[in-house]
């Protein structure tokens, strides 16, 4: 008999599109998921590429490369990849917030509005020049101008000029990353009322990461909990409430549930957002496992899933031509299991286009 939190991590990995996908583009599952957590750009694209029918880390870097999919401080804030048609309303919906929230550190840092103005200005000007730059090179031109970038300092100009919707992420240049302006890499705005846009985004994420709960949205999204509710109440018609112990859980009226029959196993990047869209994990991660697989700082390992369950985490070292899997399980596992594992690691090197060695 089914558990109460295997029912609901492996509905999840149903309507996470991590089970089994239609998606043939990464613009198709950055667009169902709303936005993706992607600090560690590498893994990032082993998140999209997994919920992919047909995947190669050629084609997500691809699909960043030509503008797609971009790569942008949102929600809590941190990097997250959103789809380019949803840039706009997702910045307007989370720019304000954010840029409450770092006015006492940028007091802090002595970056008032008119050290912000001029930075905005060099920012313009030097894309005015070439289409991208680095974040080396933008330090540069602040440097050239007096305007300090230590103690952090940068991090929070380029953040600041990303809510102001000035900058956003341009393609990787020579294994780099570069930044472009908004207005150029995405010249087709798309704007919706602050109501449009709480509409979409609970759409999205209580279609995308059933079941959930409000508190779970709130952790996402960052909205505050009068708007999370706002959003709640406009899109009601299209959820059920369903109770599961203790929690209310909103599941789309449209989700059809197939659970998978036999074992299911699957790697998981670092982030991702099977584990990282909810405050409440205890459904796929036991407690006494939390502190293996997520660090007090804030730091997501990859993950081993089985059956809906976090049984362990892995690391990955490229070698040349060769990708090296090092496999840390919680528990000892049958034979099957270690097949499994075998078997995915393969298709990790198959996304890398790269030969796979796995080490238990």
């Amino acid at each position: 008999m089914e558990t109460k939190n295997n029912l609901i991590s492996k509905t999840r990995l149903i309507s996470q599109k991590i089970a089994s996908t239609g998606f043939k583009s990464p613009s198709e599952v950055v667009s169902w998921m709303g936005a993706m957590q992607s600090q560690d750009y590498s893994m990032a694209k082993w998140a999209i590429g997994s919920r992919l029918t047909e995947k190669t880390d050629e084609q997500v870097e691809s699909s960043f490369n030509d503008g797609e999919i971009l790569r942008i401080h949102l929600l809590r804030p941190t990097w997250h990849f959103v789809s380019a048609k949803d840039i706009y309303w997702m910045l307007l919906l989370s720019a304000p917030k954010i840029k409450s929230s770092l006015k006492s550190r940028h007091k802090e840092l002595e970056l008032t509005e008119s050290v912000i103005i001029k930075t905005s200005n060099i920012i313009e000007n030097t894309f005015k020049k070439k289409p991208y730059a680095t974040r080396e090179e933008l330090a540069n031109d602040f440097h050239n101008a007096n305007i300090r970038t230590d103690a952090n300092r940068l991090s929070h100009i380029l953040v600041r000029a990303e809510l102001d919707g000035i900058i956003c992420s341009g393609p990787v240049k020579k294994n780099k990353p570069t930044f472009a302006l908004l207005s150029e890499r995405v010249p087709d705005k798309i704007i919706k009322s602050r109501d449009e846009s709480l509409t979409d985004l609970a759409k999205r994420y209580f279609t995308s990461r059933c079941p959930a709960t409000i508190q779970d949205f709130i952790w996402w999204s960052n909205l505050s909990v009068t708007e999370a509710q706002k959003a709640l109440g406009m899109i009601k018609n299209d959820f059920c409430a369903e109770t599961i112990g203790t929690s209310t859980y909103l599941i789309p009226n449209s989700f059809s549930d197939h659970q998978p029959k036999t074992t299911s196993l699957y790697l998981l990047p670092a982030y991702d957002e099977f584990l990282i869209s909810y405050k409440d994990r205890s459904s796929s991660l036991l407690v006494v496992d939390n502190k293996k697989a997520v660090f007090d700082n804030g730091m997501f390992y990859p993950t081993i899933v089985v059956n809906g369950q976090v049984r362990g985490i892995w690391k990955r070292s490229i070698k040349k031509n060769k990708v090296i899997l090092e496999i840390n399980l919680f528990h000892p596992a049958n034979s099957s299991i270690l097949k499994l594992i075998n078997y995915k690691a393969y298709l990790y090197g198959e996304f890398l286009k790269k030969e796979t060695e796995v080490r238990f």
